[in-house]
């Protein structure tokens, strides 16, 4: 004896709005900035400092060349994970902490992990 079963059988409901077509683009744009470990090493960097940090404090810990360095935060900034605010002639950086919470908030909307 064969069991099918029928779409209100088998079928759950989504319990999170589904995303628009613009922040799903927005969204891949941010896991594309974190698809380099470099990027996603710069953004632990930053976000385990409480101070926004000068781009010359990063060189020794990623050891990365300077101008390596202004590419990654470039996109990050791009994507709105990394906020940069000049001082004089120097660029400091934190991380954007309301974009991060919205990016985990995508695989748990209500706060919850699994």
């Amino acid at each position: 004896m064969s069991s099918t079963l029928t779409p209100i059988e088998c079928c759950v409901p989504l319990a999170a709005p589904v995303l628009s077509e613009d922040e799903a683009e927005a969204t891949a744009a941010v896991y594309a900035a974190l698809a380099s470990a470099a990027r996603v090493r710069i953004v632990n960097l930053l976000g385990t400092s409480e101070d926004p940090v000068c781009l010359c404090n990063l060189l020794e810990p990623l050891g990365l060349a300077q101008a390596t360095i202004s590419q990654h935060l470039k996109r990050l900034v791009d994507v709105g994970l990394v906020d940069r605010e000049e001082r004089g002639k120097w660029s400091y950086f934190s991380i954007n902490r309301e974009s991060m919470t919205r990016v985990a908030a995508l695989a748990h909307p209500k706060g919850v992990c699994c």
